[in-house]
């Protein structure tokens, strides 16, 4: 089971049971790729264990490191992308939970107070990342803001 400071954390329990019954728990090894940039988006993951890099381009740029349990990974999946738009790589051994995502979409449809929530997180996710991007910008790349 996850930790409770997944993204699962405070919803209804049986939202969350029948969720997770349809999640499936894999394992990969340093170095590994979950899935690739240009992949098709038909799941995501939750980190359970490890650290995977989110790189883009084709230079396989790293724009963030998961890490925490319960980190969503691959969200491009429940937004409506046709397309996963980064690449995630293993840097060490590493547990994800995997959800299908159109299994997993008709599931929250059923449960419109978790949909909102869930929804919420995953904008939560992604200011948190783009802020933690941003942060690692060299100073003097960052635009110049006048006051």
């Amino acid at each position: 089971m996850l930790k409770q400071s997944d993204l699962f954390w405070g919803m209804g329990k049986d939202f969350v049971k029948t969720a997770m019954e349809m999640s499936t728990k894999e394992m990969f090894d340093e170095k590994q790729s979950i899935f690739k940039e240009g992949d098709p988006a038909s799941a995501f993951y939750v980190l359970v264990k490890g650290r995977v890099q989110i790189a883009l381009g084709e230079n396989s740029r790293e724009v963030y490191v998961a890490y925490q349990a319960g980190e969503i990974i691959g969200w491009s999946s429940l937004i409506g992308r046709e397309i996963l738009s980064a690449t995630a790589t293993c840097l060490e051994p590493t547990i994800v939970s995997r959800f299908d995502r159109d299994r997993f979409l008709e599931n929250l449809e059923k449960h419109p107070s978790e949909e909102a929530m869930l929804f919420k997180r995953v904008a939560m996710t992604l200011g948190n990342r783009l802020v933690t991007i941003f942060n690692t910008l060299d100073n003097r790349a960052r635009p110049s803001i006048a006051a």
